[in-house]
């Protein structure tokens, strides 16, 4: 395949992928700079690696796992929690099955509420819809703590978001 060809199927897939990549991306790390971030340095990774990525047929796994990955290295790094804002929830799912902003919002703020594992672990499996085995491999975990993560973090949001709102005085 000649230069210009690649070049052209990856623009093609990250026209086609961004905004959902960027959603993930915030979805992992909570807020929107730093998922810009983390999504460039994702497609700066893929881009290096694109020959290759395209040839195996799955360069959406191959941004996803980049985008775990060093949503957690750079936690390790910086060692905080990041509040956050509402996230445009369901943007690929039909009308029919959308969340309102309210919801959107009380949902973003009780998944940014749950440990960093627990979050990510729910969000690649419930959001994404990865299986418990692709999970643990693309957070370097057994799938035994995917399991409890995927448990605890679905009781701790059902707990949030169950729990009558506070009324204001």
């Amino acid at each position: 395949m000649r230069r210009s060809d690649r070049e052209a199927a990856y623009t093609d897939f990250v026209l086609a992928r961004q905004d959902h990549l960027r959603r993930v991306a915030y979805a992992l790390c909570g807020n929107w700079h730093d998922a810009d971030d983390l999504l460039q340095t994702a497609l700066t990774k893929l881009y290096v690696a694109w020959s290759r990525v395209a040839r195996d047929g799955n360069p959406e796994a191959y941004v996803r796992r980049i985008l775990v990955h060093t949503n957690i290295d750079d936690f390790r790094r910086r060692q905080r929690r990041v509040q956050t804002v509402s996230l445009d929830v369901g943007a690929d799912m039909p009308a029919r099955e959308r969340l309102d902003s309210d919801e959107q919002a009380a949902l973003m703020e009780a998944l940014q509420s749950l440990p960093d594992m627990q979050r990510k672990v729910v969000v690649l499996r419930h959001w994404l819809g990865l299986d418990v085995r692709e999970t643990a491999v693309e957070l370097g975990i057994a799938e035994g703590t995917v399991k409890s993560h995927s448990s605890r973090g679905l009781a701790a949001l059902q707990s949030v978001l169950a729990s009558p709102a506070e009324p204001l005085h």
